[in-house]
C-alpha cells in the first residue's frame, strides 16, 4: 500500500542527507528510492513507501515521483537547481526543511542510510547502470511495473555444486530433500 506521506518525507530525507554529494540529482534520487524500497522488501517482506516502480530506459523509477516532487517544490520543501556534475548538466534536489521522520521505524531509516552510504561515491550514470543489473528491471518491459517480489530472486549463477544438487533432487524426488545437501 502506497504511503504518500512517507514517500514525500523520504524524498526530503534523501535530499537532506545527500547534501555535499556532487552526484546527487534527480536520477540518483530515483535510484536511492528504488534501492531502499527493494532492499526493505528483501529484508522484511515489505517496502518502506509502497511506491510503484516502473521500468524506464535509464532504470527503474517510482511512478509517484514526478507529481510528488512538484508538490514538494510548490510547498517549499525542496528546490530543484541546475548545476554541473562530472561535466554534465544535473537537476540537483535540495531540501529546504528538515524531514519529518515520525512515520518511519529506526530500522527503515538505518536501511536508507545504508543505501546512501553504499552509493555515495557513484554518479548518476554509475548508479543507473547498476540498477540495470537488477533482475526485476531486466525482465520487465518498458513502462511496466517491477514487482517487489523480484527482489527475492537470486541474481547469481548457480555453482557447479548447485547444479549437481538440482540434478540429484530431480533424480531422487523432493521426498529425499533432507538427504540432499
Amino acid at each position: 500500500m502506497f504511503d504518500r506521506q512517507k514517500f514525500r518525507e523520504l524524498i526530503v530525507y534523501l535530499a537532506r542527507k545527500s547534501e555535499g554529494d556532487v552526484g546527487f540529482g534527480a536520477t540518483k534520487l530515483n535510484k536511492l528510492l528504488f534501492f531502499s524500497d527493494f532492499a526493505a522488501y528483501r529484508r522484511w517482506g515489505r517496502s518502506i513507501t509502497g511506491a510503484c516502480y516502473q521500468k524506464l530506459a535509464f532504470g527503474p523509477a517510482p511512478r509517484e515521483l514526478v507529481p510528488l516532487r512538484a508538490e514538494l517544490e510548490a510547498d517549499g520543501s525542496i528546490l530543484e537547481v541546475q548545476r554541473s556534475s562530472y561535466g554534465r548538466d544535473q537537476r540537483a534536489i535540495v531540501a529546504r526543511r528538515e524531514p519529518t521522520l515520525a512515520g518511519f521505524s529506526g530500522e527503515e531509516i538505518a536501511l536508507v542510510d545504508e543505501m546512501i552510504d553504499r552509493f555515495r561515491h557513484m554518479d548518476a550514470a554509475s548508479i543507473s547502470a547498476l540498477s540495470h543489473e537488477f533482475v526485476g528491471w531486466a525482465y520487465a518491459r518498458l513502462n511496466e511495473d517491477i514487482p517487489y517480489e523480484t527482489a527475492l530472486l537470486n541474481e547469481e549463477k548457480p555453482t557447479p555444486s548447485d547444479v549437481e544438487r538440482g540434478i540429484r533432487l530431480r533424480k531422487n524426488g523432493w521426498r529425499d530433500l533432507e538427504n540432499v545437501t
